[in-house]
């Protein structure tokens, strides 16, 4: 049964991961430089919204669901352009703080509606000391909340993931897990992960046919003992994998705009169904479905509830 709003509101998933600013340069292009062989963007805009972990976050918010987001903060400019967006999207921040740290950002540069170029500021990892306040800030938090979503962008937030799927599921709350790169190791023991179709092949190796793809995942669900995984496999749809086979749901999307984002949103699509009491197979066609949604949008977006469940 689709849970209603209440349910929704009542159903608080904590985020926890690497936060990210995403930046946009927006503007028009008129002509080619005399320079080098590159358009010339006449900026007349600028946005902020919020990336990675926080963009997940955001999905939650977006869906009349409460979140808290667990990140490691720094202490720069973009650090508060992110917590004044989180502010006012209604997302509680729990976690530590590394001075040290510059927020990592990712300026996109648009031009007539087209990225044209992305610049990633990324520098430093989370210190020791962070870490360990990132640790404690888990373990306090988790109590409070019917699902855990775990967002993965290699900034050095989930450096301890295995500790912290043990004492979610030592809870006996769900976990899910949007993965990066194709080491899935460390994520042993999760319910759920949900890795797109390069990350899964990265994992598993180069497939020849649906059998084959089924049989190496299976085998790495096993050995891991995930629950499910979830393939996100662009216009090819989407694939879950669990104890009963293969459930694969055809790409719902007519147009393709911008990709961005898109994993965090099936991602919390799935950590608030599960954590509202449906089953994996009960809502992978609603996540499907959001996935579809925004990537017809421009940048990371977010879908509504009457969005998804019309």
């Amino acid at each position: 049964m689709i849970p209603g709003p209440r349910e929704i509101a009542a159903c608080r998933v904590l985020v926890a991961g690497d936060a990210i600013l995403d930046r946009y340069w927006l503007g028009s292009v008129e002509q080619i430089s005399r320079e080098a062989p590159v358009p010339i963007v006449q900026v007349e805009g600028e946005q902020e919204r919020l990336g990675g972990a926080a963009n997940a976050a955001m999905n939650l918010r977006a869906l009349g669901a409460a979140a808290t987001l667990l990140s490691v903060r720094g202490g720069d400019a973009a650090d508060r352009s992110l917590q004044d967006l989180l502010e006012d999207a209604g997302i509680a921040w729990a976690g530590a703080v590394d001075a040290a740290l510059p927020t990592t950002v990712k300026l996109r540069i648009v031009g007539r509606a087209q990225q044209l170029l992305r610049a990633d500021f990324v520098r430093g990892l989370p210190s020791a000391a962070a870490l360990d306040a990132f640790g404690a800030a888990f373990a306090q938090a988790l109590p409070g909340h019917a699902a855990v979503l775990l967002s993965d962008y290699g900034r050095g937030a989930l450096a301890r993931v295995p500790d912290l799927i043990r004492q979610a599921r030592a809870l006996g709350l769900p976990v899910v897990v949007d993965p990066r790169g194709g080491d899935f190791d460390r994520y042993a023991g999760a319910s759920l992960l949900t890795p797109n179709r390069s990350e899964l092949r990265d994992a598993i190796g180069a497939w020849r046919d649906e059998a084959d793809l089924a049989a190496r995942v299976q085998q790495l669900r096993q050995r891991l003992g995930l629950q499910a995984l979830l393939a996100t496999r662009a216009e090819e749809g989407m694939t879950l994998f669990d104890d009963q086979g293969a459930l694969h749901v055809p790409a719902t999307a007519r147009e393709v705009f911008d990709v961005t984002g898109a994993g965090d949103t099936v991602a919390a699509v799935m950590a608030l169904l599960l954590g509202c009491g449906l089953t994996m197979r009960a809502a992978v066609p609603y996540a499907n479905k959001a996935g579809g949604i925004v990537v017809g949008r421009f940048g990371t977006a977010s879908v509504s509830q009457a969005e998804l469940f019309s």
